[in-house]
């Protein structure tokens, strides 16, 4: 069993800054493949960014490219999500997710299905 946890998160103005992070820890010794959806009210939960388990592959939505940086901690199940410039459009909770079973060691999936794992959600409220 693998547990995912999550910090950061709350309310910003349109061109500020943030950073999420998340933790997953249990389960096997296994450095895995980790990364972040959200989910907006009134909208489908979407792939936002995510990193391989080697740290070699980074993926990123198109609302998030240019704009969000993924990054992990070494050899540890470590990830942030240093989110800038935020916009109204960001307001959503974010959850990090773990692939335990990646295809590759530079596999970063962008659907939903292969995630084991989900924290529980951290609010991001981004004001006009």
């Amino acid at each position: 069993q693998v547990h995912v946890s999550e910090s950061g998160g709350g309310s910003a103005q349109t061109g500020d800054s943030m950073t999420l992070s998340c933790e997953a820890s249990g389960g096997s010794y296994n450095r895995y493949a980790m990364g972040w959806f959200r989910q907006a009210p009134g909208k489908e939960r979407e792939f936002v960014a995510g990193i391989s388990q080697s740290g070699r592959g980074r993926k990123y939505s198109v609302p998030a490219k240019g704009r969000f940086a993924i990054s992990r901690d070494g050899r540890k199940n470590k990830i942030d999500l240093e989110m800038r410039a935020l916009i109204a459009d960001d307001t959503a909770t974010y959850y990090c997710v773990v692939d335990r079973n990646p295809r590759t060691v530079d596999t970063v999936a962008i659907d939903a299905a292969p995630w084991d794992d989900w924290g529980q959600g951290t609010r991001v409220t981004v004001a006009t």
